[in-house]
């Protein structure tokens, strides 16, 4: 099929390359030209495992192009995909919509034949039903587009595969259109593969997204504090969450206490639905939710807190190493990062920061110049009255403590799983967890 994908970001970008090794013929759709320029060159605009040689593999075969007209959009296609970005709104807990309003009028008032657009951007439930009735005066007389909903459920880091072979399609359509139809060929791939297909109304598909996000984040923040509370209570942690684990109805992934969860999704869904819900006349599901983002932001707070502690009291004048930037392993994004923010208090607090993260460096500059960066992980220790290890890159569990040379007395507060404990204190650091 030939479809074009709206939005190349850190959600368009691989929905358009993996469609295309699905064997669709893809257009990709952005206004940036920075952006196009690095796509249309077989470049990935930022770090994502895989992102770059599916762009290379879907160049080659012709399957995948790159544009910044919505003229050569319209004409490429009569399926189109919203990936574009719903950050949260300045002010408030609300997504943002400006861009999936701007880009699909974009698109309509481009269109000169009946189209399909399909809503693949992270959104409020009536979403949809307010593009429907915003796009009736903004395309040409003749022309209809309906609207149908797909949420995205990729995960960072692994994005490509997700596209290819997702966990599940769903599939929010009106009952009088033919968008289930054209859906069903589209995901042909993945459906005779056995992927499961769930076929709802515009609204469910719209909360099916955000709900997920809800949950993980709500797992994610259980164990944190039930960690919070092992800790006071002196009880064994790591025992408690594997006999957890080992409950089948619990299981065991993420599951593991730590800092919490980062990133452009979990924090902005988890809100944006927390908005909705109030905005309904349900409050209780704002407290919950609020409660869940509250004890998120306590994980940064406590980290913080635990280098203070290290420090006798305060961090003023001390050197801290951090290491990490981005908001999980494998990625550069940094947007939410949980390493970041920690950094950022400890430097507002007088601390001297050194931040290294393999591959986040560069918009960690960017968005955070008032930090120090470092060169290498080693670079980030030298001299460190602390070491904070703040994103569980592989990396950092291959270095050997030995190798630091750190202040007298150097505390290690890890914050995420893998590093060897027993090894860290025989090299004469003492270790605090969250």
């Amino acid at each position: 099929m030939r479809i074009t994908v709206i939005g190349c970001g850190r959600l368009g970008a691989p929905y358009a390359a993996g469609m295309a090794r699905l064997g669709h013929r893809v257009l990709g759709v952005d206004t940036n030209p920075d952006i196009i320029a690095l796509l249309t060159a077989g470049r990935a605009p930022f770090a994502e495992p895989g992102l770059a040689e599916a762009i290379g593999e879907g160049a080659q075969t012709g399957r995948l192009t790159f544009t910044d007209s919505y003229q050569q959009a319209a004409a490429h296609a009569e399926v189109h995909i919203l990936a574009v970005p719903t950050p949260q709104s300045s002010g408030s807990w609300d997504h943002d919509l400006t861009d999936v309003f701007t880009a699909a009028e974009a698109l309509a008032a481009a269109l000169d034949r009946d189209a399909l657009l399909v809503v693949k951007s992270s959104v409020p439930a009536g979403t949809c039903d307010r593009l429907a009735a915003r796009l009736v005066e903004g395309v040409r007389p003749g022309v209809h587009v309906e609207i149908a909903a797909s949420p995205d459920f990729l995960r960072e880091g692994c994005s490509i595969a997700d596209v290819c072979r997702p966990s599940r399609i769903v599939l929010g359509v009106q009952e009088s259109g033919r968008a289930e139809e054209v859906l069903r060929r589209l995901w042909a791939p993945c459906l005779q593969a056995g992927v499961p297909l769930v076929v709802t109304d515009l609204r469910t598909a719209e909360t099916c997204k955000l709900a997920a996000n809800v949950c993980l984040a709500t797992r994610i923040s259980l164990v944190n504090a039930l960690a919070e509370f092992a800790h006071a209570a002196g009880i064994d942690t790591a025992g408690l969450v594997r006999v957890l684990g080992h409950d089948p109805r619990i299981g065991s992934d993420y599951l593991t206490p730590g800092i919490g969860f980062g990133g452009s999704c979990l924090s902005k869904d988890l809100r944006g639905l927390a908005a909705l819900a109030t905005s309904h006349g349900v409050p209780r599901v704002r407290q919950l939710l609020a409660a869940v983002d509250q004890v998120n932001q306590g994980r940064r707070i406590r980290a913080a807190e635990l280098a203070a502690s290290a420090c006798g009291g305060a961090v003023d004048g001390q050197r801290i190493g951090v290491w990490g930037a981005s908001f999980k392993a494998g990625i550069d994004d940094i947007r939410d990062s949980p390493a970041l923010d920690v950094a950022e208090r400890l430097r507002r607090a007088g601390a001297r920061v050194r931040v290294y993260d393999p591959q986040a460096g560069i918009h960690a500059r960017r968005e955070h110049p008032d930090l120090a960066y470092a060169s290498s992980p080693l670079h980030a220790a030298s001299g460190a009255r602390v070491l904070m290890h703040l994103t569980d890159w592989p990396q950092f569990r291959q270095i050997d403590p030995h190798a630091l040379k750190p202040a007298e007395h150097p505390t290690l507060v890890d914050c995420r799983p893998g590093l060897d404990h027993d090894r860290w204190r025989a090299s004469g650091w003492t270790v605090t967890t969250l």
